[in-house]
């Protein structure tokens, strides 16, 4: 492959690279199919959710106390280990120093352990104080559910924490499959809970349970992972000798990836405090859309940066790692915009028949169904920028430079805020429209930070590598295939009646967009749309 070429030298020296090649791309598949698994398990969780809590006070309750839990969690999870103890680790396993590599592996558990443990009793304790800070819209029950629910899920972080760190050990030994298929048993453990309690009439007795669902499917993700995580690090030692080299570069690149993470969070956190000024049910319409909206984010942008991340760590100080980082990159930039295009345009065009497909039964009716379009047309906007800027945050990462993505994030936050509050708030009273607009104003808002930071990284990775990115020429082929494709989709869906229940006519919508979008692009020359058709068809 092109992204693997370097100078003519030996062929001894020009083999290995197209082996190298084939493994990063079958890691790539193998995250996503794992992402996959997880996300369609998740997707049964959010169904589940939404047919027994629907758009109630019991479900704003709900998606605001995950969201509080969820912050060590992002601030020290997956993210943070993916940009700071995954490339150290792979680099000593490049270099056979397994025993030095499970000293670090059991230092880094046991940094994870104790500041977990005490994060999570401090946010335990101190429930109340950050219920006001994320969702100070929440007065009388409302507030004190959130709270109770905060406090139930809060252990269950901790759990998640460590469940990174053995996602971070099994990529690093190109282990993908299982660390992203794991959170199937979380996911599932909820649906089980909310099934067994199906008959409880209180959605608010409901929500609990959830929570509880939460924690014991916390638990289940880490153990499936435990007994194969030790068995690739047989050298594993517990302690805290902060002085080693290695962990010292990792607590070098560790604190300004947290505090970026940190940032995003914030960003998160700001669109929920804004959506609980706007009418009930804004909240967990956002949380329905950002379940959506994350789909092609895992699926394409993680799945692809993960399985690169390691491989670039790895061939970090060779010559010609610019040129590898470069084709990498490009060819990457390629495969998750041809999956993340036409996931904008059904976005836009077919946002109420994703979400009726997904989530609509119960209490979750056609009308929220389109409250969620609303909101996923604004999340659109940044969709492709957020899936870019993830593949370009783990080629800096693969440098060692962590600070770089650090100061682009908070600018992003900046913008988010600024504009978060005019178009969330301010725009729909001066427009005279509905408030609940205002909650696509938030994700609209959050899709244009993310196209600023997304072009400060490529512009400053550029000057480092030489010029990378999406040929002008590809782009215009994958929307003129979105958007013939969407034109068509959006007609069937006119012609076809309405229903309470539409799951079939759903799926037969979004199947008439694949069909055309797929033979469109393959018809136009895109060399994805081809090597997709082969593995569909078993060609090799």
């Amino acid at each position: 492959m092109s992204n693997q070429e370097t100078r003519p030298e030996s062929a001894s020296n020009s083999k290995p690279a197209p082996s190298k090649a084939k493994r990063s791309y079958s890691g790539a598949y193998l995250v996503a199919a794992g992402i996959f698994l997880s996300k369609i398990a998740g997707l049964v969780r959010m169904r589940a959710l939404a047919h027994f809590l629907g758009s109630s006070e019991a479900a704003d309750a709900f998606y605001a106390a995950i969201k509080i839990p969820n912050f060590p969690q992002n601030l020290l999870g997956e993210g943070v280990l993916s940009a700071s103890f995954i490339p150290i680790y792979a680099n000593l396993l490049a270099k056979g120093d397994k025993d030095k590599a499970g000293k670090v592996a059991g230092i880094v558990l046991s940094l994870l352990t104790l500041v977990t443990s005490l994060i999570v009793l401090v946010g335990v304790l101190t429930t109340p104080f950050f219920i006001d800070l994320i969702a100070p819209g929440f007065h009388g029950e409302k507030r004190e559910l959130t709270i109770q629910l905060v406090r139930i899920i809060f252990p269950g972080t901790g759990l998640l924490v460590i469940s990174a760190w053995c996602l971070g050990i099994l990529n690093s030994h190109h282990k993908f499959f299982l660390s992203y298929a794991a959170p199937v048993v979380s996911n599932l453990a909820v649906v089980a809970v909310l099934f067994f309690f199906r008959h409880e009439n209180n959605v608010s007795s409901l929500a609990i349970y959830a929570s509880w669902g939460l924690v014991i499917g916390a638990l289940l993700q880490l153990l499936v992972q435990v007994p194969t995580t030790l068995s690739l690090v047989p050298e594993l030692k517990l302690g805290l000798q902060l002085k080693m080299d290695a962990v010292r570069d990792i607590l070098r690149n560790f604190f300004p990836v947290v505090i970026s993470r940190g940032v995003v969070q914030l960003s998160a956190y700001i669109d929920s405090i804004l959506a609980s000024f706007l009418p009930s049910g804004a909240v967990a319409a956002l949380g329905y859309a950002q379940a959506i909206y994350i789909l092609p984010i895992s699926l394409f942008g993680m799945s692809v940066s993960a399985a690169e991340l390691p491989t670039m760590a790895k061939a970090y100080g060779q010559e010609n790692f610019n040129e590898i980082l470069k084709g990498r990159l490009n060819s990457a930039s390629r495969k998750i915009a041809f999956f993340v295009v036409p996931s904008v345009a059904a976005f836009l065009f077919l946002g109420d028949v994703v979400a009726g497909v997904l989530f609509q039964s119960g209490q979750f009716d056609s009308d929220t169904a389109l409250y969620v379009w609303m909101v996923l047309a604004g999340s659109a906007v940044g969709l492709l920028a957020s899936t870019l800027g993830r593949l370009y945050s783990s080629a800096f990462y693969s440098l060692r430079d962590t600070r770089t993505p650090l100061k682009f994030s908070i600018i992003r936050v900046g913008i988010t805020t600024l504009l978060g509050y005019i178009m969330g708030l301010y725009l729909p009273q001066v427009l005279g429209i509905d408030s609940r607009w205002g909650t696509t104003g938030l994700t609209a808002s959050a899709g244009i930070a993310g196209w600023v930071e997304f072009y400060c990284l490529r512009k400053k990775l550029n000057q480092r590598i030489g010029p990378s990115g999406l040929n002008i020429g590809f782009v215009l082929k994958l929307w003129t295939a979105a958007i013939v494709s969407s034109g068509a989709a959006y007609g069937l869906k006119l012609a076809l009646p309405r229903s309470e229940h539409p799951f079939l006519s759903g799926l037969v919508i979004i199947a008439l967009f694949g069909v055309i979008y797929f033979p469109l692009t393959y018809a136009l020359g895109v060399e994805e749309s081809r090597s997709v058709m082969r593995r569909v068809l078993r060609k090799r």
